[in-house]
């Protein structure tokens, strides 16, 4: 599918949000079967802006924050699980798996993406928390991935220990908040067209072929396909 311009494709989302890899990844999948011309645009997006430095267990704060049940946040990741194997993402979650605050991590995203890295990070970020189960709440760790995936390794840890990139962090969360994001993975098509969740892989081909017929027109509704994470 060619467009005189990139598709541009805005994804606000957050690392500690397991269907926003299922929908990138669906996407991605979608993308790459259509042939649509694209760039992607990552953004901030915190779930849990309020927790603290040591994390908390992932089991024990998803019946903390949405009521569920053992059997029903266990349902939840198998679930989770089928989809993202079935698109080749692999989610390895224990008893100790644990959810993070992700304020740093963003910081991070965001000099990353000065040097033209932001992507390879970001997807590295939910291979390290979801796959590998490693703690995004240590600025050690954070800086490691920085360099496994080619950074400089002192200058990632430069930037989490002076927060030179705090304000900007903040100013773009809240900018998404302003334009009524309220959970994630939010995708905004063409600057103008909100998808919501993780529609599924079939559905995306059909989104894309809209999105071009769509070229020029006024803003869409925003589009809600569930398994989004709530904020």
């Amino acid at each position: 599918m060619n467009m005189t311009n990139p598709l541009r494709i805005d994804i606000v989302s957050d690392v500690m949000c397991p269907w926003c890899i299922i929908g990138y990844r669906q996407l991605a999948q979608a993308l790459d079967a259509v042939g649509t011309d694209h760039e992607i645009h990552w953004h901030p997006f915190e779930l849990n802006p309020e927790m603290p430095p040591e994390g908390q267990n992932t089991r024990e704060h998803i019946m903390e924050k949405y009521g569920s049940t053992p059997e029903q946040s266990e349902r939840s990741r198998q679930q989770m699980k089928a989809s993202a194997g079935d698109l080749g993402f692999d989610f390895q979650w224990t008893k100790d798996s644990r959810m993070h605050n992700t304020f740093n991590t963003h910081q991070l995203l965001h000099w990353a993406d000065t040097q033209g890295r932001k992507h390879d990070l970001k997807l590295a970020l939910f291979t390290a928390h979801f796959t590998d189960q490693r703690n995004l709440s240590d600025d050690a760790v954070l800086a490691d991935i920085a360099a496994e995936i080619g950074l400089d390794r002192a200058e990632a840890a430069a930037v989490l220990d002076d927060q030179r990139f705090a304000k900007d962090v903040r100013s773009a969360e809240r900018f998404w908040q302003q334009q009524g994001i309220s959970g994630v993975p939010a995708m905004v098509f063409d600057r103008k067209h909100l998808v919501t969740g993780a529609p599924g892989g079939d559905n995306y081909p059909r989104l894309l072929s809209q999105l071009v017929s769509m070229t020029g027109s006024s803003v869409a509704s925003p589009q809600d396909y569930g398994g989004a994470c709530p904020l």
